[in-house]
């Protein structure tokens, strides 16, 4: 059984063309959805979500072709477009009855996040986003031998075959080592969490491939056709990162203040999977745009 979060229900609900998603869903008051990172479900939140659900409604949903929820065949670009997967999102918080709601995701979740601002402004309150940059921008930061931080990215752009063949033959190894080397702090996995991680993402590999081939085409396209237009977040938008800024030489604050005019940009010294590292940090940094 899938490891999920204690003292929240867990149910299935529509999202998109049919997709149902696997949710976990606690507390009271006003709604926040949780949008998870790779190579992790839901789960991650448990730490957060509890702290959050003492004033909140916190849903904590496994994104399309993660964790519980439905994997879809990409049979065409938009089947794993970020677009897609933001109305999953909210058609997932409208059959909870919520038409109005704040969002923060991390890594992959982020970018979900992001595109459901821009595409639903009339939908989500607050933003909160985890350690990303756009999918736009994210390519123009990557030059050189920096850019071998982010391999993975360039593998799974590969057209469908081979990179999912090479990914499943060594699922645990590859996986594994996202987990090993964006942690600061292993100790904030245990074991048990972190097998679960392994076990899901190991039974998702032609979907989270097709999720990060997504970002190398269709999200593409949607970034660039926003910027083009002069799109901007029109919620509050708060940003907690690490310092890539300084890492692969491009100012961070600047790239989302490009996006999000009214914008609290703060970095941290936590690891990638800052919401099991540091709970009470971004804990807080959420209660904190949920204030604005």
């Amino acid at each position: 059984m899938a490891l999920t979060l204690p003292g929240f229900d867990h149910i299935r609900l529509p999202g998109a063309d049919g997709v149902e998603l696997a949710a976990a869903v606690g507390g009271s008051g006003s709604p926040v959805v949780l949008l998870h990172g790779f190579p992790q479900t839901h789960l991650m939140w448990r730490h957060v979500a509890e702290r959050l659900a003492e004033e909140h409604t916190v849903i904590c949903p496994d994104l399309r072709g993660y964790g519980a929820s439905d994997k879809p065949t990409a049979t065409d670009p938009d089947v794993y477009a970020k677009r897609t997967m933001a109305a999953d999102v909210v058609t997932l918080a409208a059959a909870l009855g919520h038409e109005r709601f704040a969002l923060v995701g991390h890594d992959r979740g982020a970018l979900v996040a992001f595109r459901a601002g821009l595409d639903h402004p009339e939908t989500i309150t607050h933003l909160g986003i985890l350690d990303v940059v756009p999918t736009l921008d994210m390519w123009n930061v990557l030059h050189g031998v920096s850019a071998a931080v982010g391999y993975h990215l360039f593998l799974m752009a590969q057209p469908p075959g081979l990179p999912e063949a090479m990914i499943a033959g060594s699922a645990d190894a590859f996986f594994g080592s996202f987990l090993d080397a964006w942690a600061n702090d292993p100790t904030a996995m245990p074991k048990d969490v972190r097998a679960e991680y392994l076990r899901a993402s190991a039974a998702a590999v032609t979907s989270i491939v097709a999720d990060y081939r997504a970002s190398a085409g269709i999200d593409v396209m949607h970034d660039q056709a926003d910027l083009d237009a002069g799109s901007q977040l029109a919620m509050p938008v708060t940003v907690v990162q690490q310092d890539w800024g300084a890492q692969l030489g491009y100012d961070a604050a600047a790239v989302w203040k490009a996006w999000a005019p009214d914008l609290d940009h703060r970095l941290t010294r936590a690891g990638h999977f800052m919401a099991e590292e540091a709970p009470d940090e971004i804990a807080a940094a959420i209660q904190d745009l949920l204030a604005r």
